[in-house]
């Protein structure tokens, strides 16, 4: 077995650039970490306060996890759940200041190019054995530029969320009244309590994100009777609302779409459906959102609007190299049918790797939640299946690079079906019970 490379530079410092390393090192390979945030797991931590559906068994990485155990890291509860800040503090900040680890980790490093060393994209002479350089500023904007044998692109999506037009456009007055505009998951319970408190909030989205959204302001309205919440989804499916239920086999997925069943059905949730917004508009009192409801002009007013519908891959720092990036989806050409959500949901998505993440340029990869494109059925446990199988061809295991070494746990909401419109996904809500305390994110 020949080493083919020595040093990959890996985009991302979440829990599938942290895997990416490790498997890296265990393989005689030298990582370099580019990550944009002050610590390992930066993103995740701007929705930290959301609650995963896997528990801890399905969070850790087996390569990681060795590295911790030479420290005096404590393993969590494997049957129990975990938020995001619960899995920055306890496993990824913990994992990066291994000794391995800590001396690989740049922070405050962002991104801006991949290339290869000294040729455009249109550039094909020695394209193939020439080295890439990747291009990075720092948080003094002084611009560097590190060169390596391979790049692992981790950098998740998060920075990239999908807008509100139906169309994969900002609506008339998205840009204009940005100020008034959250896209993600807020923190409508603690951090961010006095910005919804006694408020009109306008929930847009179909999936889990927007359901933990919707049922935290449904909790904020029991302390503040005056906090009004609608919910508007782009197409009328109460069906992919229900989800597993009781069959789910992650169970906190399949309590989150009970909970939110129940508050539709008590009148606590205004439904929007199916809905499509034209334009909003600021007024003296808030903001005019100007909607089709159903086959019905309408028009509502609101204080503020969360956008909860999704992200997409910002391929901007990847624009010189040569992608095999589906033209729907937006992953790699070979991932993409298998992750299609109209297709497809996490369950059904079989373990991959290398052969499904290569690119026209060898030796690049983009792996995570990026490398599902506009999907949103990515697991962890996935990526680090992706990384593993990935760091294995780097080393020259070919074998081991093709071997699958992943069973992914089956979930009651997934589905396989190239005649169904309506396929659920593992980020879209499942069934209600206004019971549920916590909220619950998709990608754990």
């Amino acid at each position: 077995m020949t080493t083919q490379v020595q040093n990959i530079i890996i985009i991302g410092a979440g829990p599938v650039g942290i895997a990416a390393a490790a498997h890296s090192i265990d393989r005689g390979l030298t990582p370099i970490i580019l990550e944009k945030g002050s610590n390992a797991g930066y993103a995740m931590a701007q929705w930290g306060h959301v609650q995963v559906f896997t528990p801890w068994k399905y969070l850790v990485d087996k390569q990681v996890e060795q590295l911790l155990n030479k420290t005096d890291w404590v393993y969590p509860d494997k049957e129990s759940l975990a938020t995001g800040q619960e899995i920055v503090d306890r496993y990824l900040i913990p994992a990066a200041q291994t000794a391995e680890l800590a001396e690989v980790i740049h922070y405050g490093a962002e991104v801006i190019a991949v290339a290869k060393t000294g040729l455009s994209k249109s550039s094909s002479q020695e394209r193939e054995s020439a080295a890439y350089t990747v291009h990075y500023k720092t948080a003094d904007d002084r611009y560097h530029k590190v060169e390596g044998h391979a790049v692992i692109d981790a950098s998740g999506t998060w920075d990239s969320p999908n807008p509100i037009g139906l169309e994969g456009l900002p609506v008339a007055g998205e840009r204009e009244n940005a100020a008034a505009i959250t896209y993600g998951i807020p923190d409508v319970l603690n951090k961010e309590r006095s910005t919804y408190a006694g408020k009109r909030t306008l929930v847009l989205g179909g999936g889990h994100s927007a359901i933990n959204v919707a049922l935290d302001l449904l909790a904020l309205q029991q302390d503040v009777s005056d906090t009004k919440i609608h919910w508007g989804l782009r197409r009328n499916n109460l069906e992919k609302l229900l989800g597993g239920g009781i069959n789910d086999k992650l169970p906190a997925r399949g309590e989150l779409g009970l909970a939110a069943k129940a508050a539709i059905d008590s009148g606590a949730l205004n439904l929007l459906a199916p809905l499509r917004i034209d334009s909003i508009e600021k007024t003296t009192t808030g903001l005019q959102v100007s909607l089709f409801v159903d086959g019905i002009d309408e028009t509502i007013e609101v204080d503020r609007i969360v956008v909860a519908a999704g992200f997409r891959p910002d391929l901007n720092i990847l624009r010189e190299l040569r992608l095999d990036i589906d033209e729907i989806v937006e992953a790699p050409a070979k991932l993409a049918p298998l992750i299609d959500p109209n297709l497809h949901s996490c369950g059904t998505v079989r373990p991959h790797g290398v052969v499904e993440l290569s690119h026209h340029d060898k030796n690049f990869y983009i792996v995570g939640m990026k490398a599902y494109g506009r999907a949103p059925t990515f697991l962890m446990l996935t990526g680090y299946e992706q990384v593993r199988s990935i760091t294995a061809e780097l080393a020259g295991d070919h074998e081991a690079a093709r071997r699958v070494e992943l069973v992914l746990p089956a979930t009651g909401v997934c589905s396989s079906n190239k005649l169904a419109a309506t396929s659920t996904s593992c980020c879209a809500p499942s069934a209600p019970s206004a019971s549920v305390s916590k909220a619950h994110s998709c990608c754990g």
